[in-house]
């Protein structure tokens, strides 16, 4: 995995399972890092440089979760299509999973139907409410994520899965135990 701070710094970052500001109102991760599979941050890579031509950007809010999280995430809120069963795993606890949004180029987030990990109608791909300019930013994300291999879920509009991510591990190695990547690496 890498550090995608250290891969892309073009992507912002609010790593909300670092704070109290997310659905279980409490602090998860010790640190707030944004780690992902190689290939994913490739592709996030292309995603940033695609919406930078359109004075735009990604922010993540959550990537890889170790297992124990899940777990605890799980035993909080066990409904599937909001939170997955960690019997299973999650493509977050992959790596190969992201939760994100837009930006404009001064980093303030683009109007979205539903505020992130909001359990409700809004939330889903398919919600016809909303204003126009909502559901446009959430149809932007969601086609230039799919350009670069991402697929999204049904009942979140951002979270999106890298194509392939069953086929990668489930993990449970701690943000902290992950060393970060230097910069120019080809790891």
């Amino acid at each position: 995995m890498v550090d995608l701070s250290v891969h892309d710094p073009r992507i912002r970052q609010d790593i909300r399972y670092a704070t109290t500001d997310n659905f279980m109102k409490e602090r998860l991760y010790p640190v707030a890092r944004c780690l992902v599979l190689l290939p994913v941050a490739e592709s996030l890579k292309s995603v940033q440089t695609e919406l930078e031509a359109q004075g735009l950007g990604l922010k993540i809010y959550d990537a890889y979760r170790p297992l124990v999280v899940q777990k605890k995430m799980w035993a909080r809120v066990p409904v599937e299509g909001y939170v997955a069963n960690p019997a299973k795993g999650s493509n977050h606890n992959r790596g190969a999973a992201v939760d994100l949004t837009l930006v404009d180029a001064d980093g303030r987030e683009l109007p979205m139907p539903s505020a992130y990990d909001e359990f409700t109608e809004r939330a889903h791909r398919d919600y016809a409410g909303g204003s126009e300019e909502e559901r446009h930013n959430r149809w932007i994300l969601e086609e230039v994520m799919e350009r670069n291999g991402f697929k999204g879920l049904r009942s979140e509009w951002w979270h999106f899965d890298y194509r392939d991510a069953k086929s990668y591990p489930v993990l449970d190695v701690p943000l902290e135990a992950v060393p970060a990547e230097a910069p120019g690496s080809d790891r």
